[in-house]
């Protein structure tokens, strides 16, 4: 079956995320832009996923957890999980590896969790838009062991993508990789990827309309990342 996608979307856990992205906002305007499988993935975290995932249970989309990864070499990585424990587990271990940078509300933006009801419910105090000690091969290793799935992210970038700080593709098992909502997708065929493109949606109107999409047997975690992996 066909099922349309976005799965690049931050909320407001991300200091760049406007604010009101929150989870009931995030899911209804995925919902009205006819979205069927969407993936919250904040900066370094996964701290709302389980807010947006709750208020998705009785509407007509699949949420996916993730995380954009932003690893030692500046490169970021979009990483989804099977399930929410999956995903903490994976936040647990690169917490680990996180630089002392404390967040400046005031130059960075906010960083607030909350609940399925839009509640803050606290903010982030570390800042999480800044390079983990983990490499990239590290990085897709940690998606890996959590049954997940690395993507290197807007690969078409001139900045924070593995093409502009690392020149090449890593050999280390890609199989897919993201461009970003207005580059063409053709322009990288010479990857010999799979290719996706997601929104990278800091606020609500940036969300992809239903225009991406792609063949899975069920609208759920584990047949994306079986296809994506593939």
């Amino acid at each position: 079956m066909k099922f349309y996608y976005d799965l690049h979307i931050h909320s407001a856990l991300s200091p760049c995320g406007d604010m009101d992205m929150t989870p009931n906002n995030i899911v209804n305007m995925s919902v009205l832009k006819g979205l069927d499988i969407i993936a919250v993935s904040d900066h370094n975290s996964v701290g709302n996923v389980r807010a947006v995932m709750k208020v998705a249970e009785d509407k007509p989309i699949t949420v996916v957890p993730a995380m954009e990864i932003e690893t030692l070499e500046e490169v970021h990585v979009l990483c989804l999980f099977p399930d929410v424990e999956s995903a903490e587990s994976a936040e647990a271990e690169l917490k680990a590896k996180f630089t002392s940078v404390i967040n400046r509300p005031e130059i960075f933006g906010e960083q607030a969790y909350m609940n399925s009801k839009d509640e803050i419910t606290g903010y982030e105090d570390h800042l999480l838009v800044t390079a983990t000690n983990l490499s990239i091969d590290d990085v897709k290793e940690l998606a890996d062991r959590n049954g997940g799935v690395a993507i290197p992210a807007h690969v078409d970038r001139s900045s924070y993508s593995v093409l502009s700080n690392l020149g090449v593709l890593p050999d280390i098992g890609f199989c897919t990789v993201e461009v970003s909502k207005k580059s063409s997708p053709d322009s990288y065929n010479y990857l010999r990827k799979k290719i996706i493109q997601n929104s990278d949606a800091h606020y609500l109107w940036d969300i992809s309309e239903r225009e991406n999409s792609f063949e899975l047997p069920q609208c759920n975690a584990e047949a994306l990342i079986k296809y994506l992996k593939e």
